[in-house]
C-alpha cells in the first residue's frame, strides 16, 4: 500500500489525491477513543450563522485574539473537544470552535447501520466546510478581532492550512493531521505561510506516521521556515492522543497534557522533549500569538 498521503493519483475536485481519500476512508472505520470527564463550561453561540462552542476567560483578555478550535470528525458534540476548548480559555485565550460539519459529525460509538463511506462522501471536500469557516472568520474581524491561532486535531489539519495559506491567521498548531499531501502542502506552507507552525505528532499514526515527520523536518526545520516551526514527538501515542487518548496510560496523559493544564507560564522555555500536547500549545500560542 502506498503512503497514505503520498501525492500518486488522480485528484478529486476538493484537492486530496485518490489514495489519500481511500487511505482516510479505511481509517475512518477504526478510529475510537476514549470519553473524557467533566463539565463544560462554555456554551454554543451562532457565528455568521454557524454554530460555534465558545469558551471565554473569566478574567481579563485580550479581546483582539482568537483561538479558533478547528475539531476531528466528533465535532462539537464530543465533550472532550469542548474540555480542550475551556483549557485554552483558562490559559487566557477566547476559544471558538465551529461546526465543521453542518450538524452531521461521527459520532464516538455508531451504530452497527452507520454508513461511513456515505458520511464521508460527504464531507470529504473541503467545500463542505471553506464557506462555514470563512464566514466565522470574518465575522469575528468585523467584531475587533485582529490575530487568530488555530488549532486543527486531525479532521482539523486542512482547514487550519487553509486559513494560513490564504493570511487569515496568525499561528498555526496541528494535533495528529490527516488529509495533508506530504510533502507538497508543506512545501506550500513554507513558501506562502507567515504563521508559525507547531505540530504535535506521535509514534503510531497511519495518517502521519514517524517516516513523514521527518520529511516535513526537513522542510521546516532547522532555521528553514524564518516565522517559527516546533514538533513534539510522543512515544506510546497512536492518532487521537490529543483528544481522545486513554488517560488511564501514563504515556497517553503525559503526551496530551504535560504538565498541569490550567495558567501555563508563558516565560518558561518550552521543553520540547516533554511538554504534552495541551502544554505545548498553549505556550506556542503565548509565545506567538
Amino acid at each position: 500500500m502506498s503512503a497514505p498521503n503520498e501525492c500518486t493519483d488522480a485528484c478529486f475536485s476538493g484537492g486530496y489525491p485518490r489514495n489519500l481519500w481511500t487511505e482516510g476512508l479505511m481509517f475512518i472505520s477504526i478510529i475510537s477513543g476514549v470519553r473524557h470527564e467533566g463539565e463544560p463550561e462554555g456554551k454554543i453561540e451562532r457565528i455568521a450563522g454557524v454554530e460555534c462552542y465558545v469558551a471565554s476567560p473569566t478574567g481579563d483578555y485580550p479581546k483582539d485574539k482568537v483561538v479558533l478550535f478547528l475539531t476531528d470528525v466528533f465535532g462539537i458534540p464530543l465533550i472532550n473537544n469542548r474540555l480542550l476548548a475551556d483549557d485554552f480559555a483558562r490559559n487566557g485565550f477566547k476559544t471558538v470552535m465551529p461546526d465543521l460539519f453542518n450538524g452531521d459529525p461521527r459520532v464516538l460509538d455508531p451504530p452497527p447501520t452507520f454508513d461511513r463511506e456515505a458520511w464521508m462522501a460527504k464531507h470529504r471536500d473541503p467545500e463542505s466546510w471553506i464557506s462555514a469557516l470563512d464566514s466565522v472568520v470574518a465575522s469575528l474581524k468585523e467584531s475587533g478581532v485582529t490575530r487568530i491561532g488555530t488549532t486543527g486535531y486531525c479532521f482539523g489539519a486542512p482547514p487550519a492550512f487553509h486559513l494560513a495559506l490564504n493570511g487569515e491567521s496568525d499561528v498555526t498548531v496541528l494535533a495528529h493531521p490527516s488529509r495533508l499531501v506530504c510533502p507538497e502542502d508543506f512545501e506550500k506552507y513554507k513558501a506562502e505561510s507567515k504563521a508559525p507552525l507547531l505540530i504535535n505528532s506521535c509514534e503510531e499514526d497511519r495518517m502521519f506516521p514517524p517516516e513523514q515527520q521527518t520529511i516535513v523536518d526537513g522542510i521546516m526545520g532547522e532555521g528553514k521556515f524564518a516565522p517559527g516551526y516546533q514538533r513534539t514527538y510522543w512515544d506510546g501515542c497512536t492518532h487521537g492522543f490529543a483528544v481522545r487518548g486513554d488517560l488511564s496510560d501514563p504515556k497517553v496523559k503525559a503526551g496530551k497534557e504535560g504538565e498541569n493544564k490550567s495558567n501555563i507560564d508563558q516565560s518558561a522555555a518550552i521543553d520540547w522533549l516533554n511538554p504534552g500536547a495541551f502544554a505545548a500549545s498553549a505556550k506556542f500560542f503565548k509565545k506567538y500569538l
